[in-house]
């Protein structure tokens, strides 16, 4: 009994030991481009709130894929719109998802891979309302092979 009470004082020792040293999601959100082909008037948003103004905060794009997509990159305009702001900033971003040594970097599954990229470095951020709009600017229209994009918002200890 008394080994019993030690294994688990142990496992909630390594458990929270575990946990604290992860970061804490704040916001993850995704939606599913229609037909897997996605246009260029197709402009996803995404609108959180920040309260802790103490801490920094790094963004990911979220996208998924299928193995037929034809590019090792994506290009991306992103823009970004705080509190008090009455229009959005805008940055372009060329994403690598691959290359040839490696292949894709994303996680794959079967024929789906998935890629959480950082856009930045982390930043604090003032309390309020934030808007993220992510617009595909590929030479293709549509772009084809494209499941879904997101916005990922993590909070650093």
């Amino acid at each position: 009994m008394k080994v019993l009470q030690q294994t688990r004082i142990y496992l909630l020792v390594a458990l929270a030991a575990l946990v604290s040293c992860t970061a804490v999601d704040l916001y993850e959100k995704s939606v599913t481009i229609p037909g897997h082909s996605w246009e260029k008037s197709f402009k996803p948003s995404f609108t959180f709130t920040i309260k802790d103004t103490t801490s920094l905060y790094q963004p990911y794009l979220v996208l998924r894929h299928t193995e037929k997509y034809n590019y090792n990159n994506i290009y991306i305009n992103f823009y970004v719109q705080g509190p008090g702001q009455d229009t959005a900033m805008k940055f372009q971003q060329n994403l690598e998802l691959a290359n040839n040594e490696e292949g894709w970097k994303g996680t794959g599954m079967d024929d789906i891979y998935e890629h959480r990229i950082v856009l930045g470095r982390p930043e604090s951020l003032k309390a309020g309302d934030y808007t993220f709009t992510v617009e595909q600017i590929m030479r293709d229209n549509p772009l084809p092979h494209v499941l879904n994009v997101g916005i990922r918002i993590e909070k650093k200890p």
